[in-house]
């Protein structure tokens, strides 16, 4: 981003959470919402005399990553300690991976708002155990620690500084956000802690081509707090050297309360952790069978979906997108797809009512109450005639309560079917005629709306119940008929 000859240099880390049913290197649940310290086993604390013990589900899960992204998989993985201490690090170091990544030098497309896609590399993809979590608020003057979390295996995704604006970096993480969710290999649940995003941010003036010192803003678990914590911290690196200062390298914390950045401790280096090779985990190997049957599995990717919907459902790329973008809603369509063809009914009503009612709710459709057969018979209600889009949407309304109903029996229990009996209407629009006589003259002197306003009249005497083209066809014809 060049604001006023600067120019902003961005890098993301993202913390993924594997979906496997123990930790990394213990046999601990990672089920969330216990109490605190009830899923931390001998292993996970650090006790004396006990050793770490691989959990094999992590590396198809990495390794598939790393196939969607088109990177380069390690065909032997190792595991590095990396020694810190802080309270929620019981063992005083974490195990991760150092210099042998299991997955390198892939990268991932993003869609910018002009249209455009840009590149962004990503640097590796390691394997490590996640730490503890410090609880600041629960206990006056004190601080408690909640080692749940310890041994949660994670894949941190390290981009290279390629992003320019937070805009960029917004798009990046949602774009990982979504992949690993279609692979399967996260739930990616923000609030609890499945994914967060580490942002790396630095400012330069136009031109420069030495980067400037960097903040690391950690564990930001929205991406509206991420767009919002990499502008201020753009700005306020921009103040500090306008006013004559020095950017200190260190890690920060975001208040999204007050939305600005603050610190955290200063920024260590590689050296400052003294890595070395864990002693206590032989290295794993994987032969190019292994990788490949691993490939074999990968599922379709979204912007596959999105090409297939446009190719085989006849979708504008517009709608494609809006489907594909989600894998829940993705999975929901083609759910009705199998019930209903005509794509362009389906897309409209999860785009309109679906959409609305999941947004109020502030539920995902994975939660809607109303199941793709009901959404179906609901279509195939409105288009052979048997009911009105109108009244198909008050049916929707009764649906989305919760009811274990099907359409046809609101339909027939509420006498809610289309009026088409001609002879019926005939008596609404010659009364409507009648008494309209003004905009009936309007529409003979080519004030066409009109047609609207007298129809609205006949929907409302029958309660949204008549067939609406028939209604069209029948006032025409009695507008058009020799006075």
């Amino acid at each position: 981003m060049i604001i006023a000859n600067w120019e902003t240099v961005i890098g993301l880390e993202i913390h993924v959470q594997l979906s496997t049913k123990s930790k990394i290197f213990s046999d601990a649940s990672t089920v969330f919402g216990t109490g605190p310290n009830e899923q931390a086993n001998e292993v996970d604390l650090g006790l004396p005399g006990t050793l770490p013990v691989v959990n094999a589900e992590i590396f198809p899960k990495a390794i598939a990553f790393g196939l969607s992204i088109g990177a380069e998989i390690a065909k032997t993985s190792y595991f590095d300690r990396k020694n810190y201490f802080y309270p929620d690090l019981p063992k005083g170091y974490q195990i991760t991976q150092m210099d042998e990544p299991i997955v390198r030098n892939g990268c991932i497309n993003i869609e910018l708002n002009n249209g455009t896609t840009k590149s962004i590399r990503i640097n590796r993809a390691h394997l490590e155990e996640d730490a503890g979590k410090s609880l600041h608020d629960s206990f006056p003057n004190m601080t408690g620690v909640d080692l749940n979390r310890a041994g949660i295996p994670l894949l941190e995704i390290v981009s290279e500084p390629d992003m320019r604006t937070a805009e960029e970096a917004e798009k990046y993480a949602k774009s990982i956000h979504q992949l690993v969710t279609y692979l399967s290999i996260s739930d990616g649940n923000m609030a609890e802690g499945s994914f967060r995003c580490d942002a790396n941010v630095s400012v330069r003036r136009e031109g420069e081509k030495e980067l400037g010192t960097r903040t690391e803003t950690k564990n930001i678990n929205s991406f509206k707090f991420l767009k919002n914590a990499i502008n201020f911290e753009v700005k306020r690196q921009m103040n500090v050297i306008q006013s004559g200062q020095k950017v200190k390298q260190e890690t920060r914390l975001y208040d999204s309360v007050k939305n600005e950045t603050r610190p955290m401790r200063s920024k260590e280096t590689a050296t400052d952790y003294r890595y070395f090779p864990e002693p206590d985990l032989l290295p794993v190997s994987f032969d190019q069978n292994y990788i490949d049957q691993i490939k074999k599995t990968l599922p379709e990717l979204p912007s596959e979906k999105k090409n297939r919907y446009v190719r085989e459902h006849g979708l504008r790329e517009s709608e494609a997108k809006f489907l594909s973008n989600d894998l829940e809603l993705a999975l929901f369509y083609e759910n009705c797809h199998k019930l209903v063809k005509d794509s362009k009914q389906i897309v409209n009503w999860l785009k309109g009512e679906m959409l609305s009612r999941l947004s109020d709710a502030e539920i995902t459709i994975k939660d809607s109450p109303i199941s793709p057969i009901q959404l179906c018979d609901l279509i195939k209600r409105i288009s052979d005639g048997t009911i009105s889009v109108t009244i198909g949407k008050k049916i929707f309304g009764k649906l989305w309560e919760g009811q274990s109903i099907s359409v046809d029996n609101v339909i027939r229990d509420e006498n809610l079917a289309q009026l088409s009996d001609s002879k019926q209407l005939d008596e609404l629009i010659n009364e409507a005629i009648k008494k309209n006589p003004k905009q009936i003259e309007q529409f003979r002197n080519g004030k066409t709306k009109v047609l609207g306003y007298l129809i609205g009249l006949i929907m409302k005497e029958t309660s949204g119940k008549a067939n609406p083209k028939q209604v069209n066809d029948l006032i025409l014809e009695r507008i058009n008929s020799p006075k």
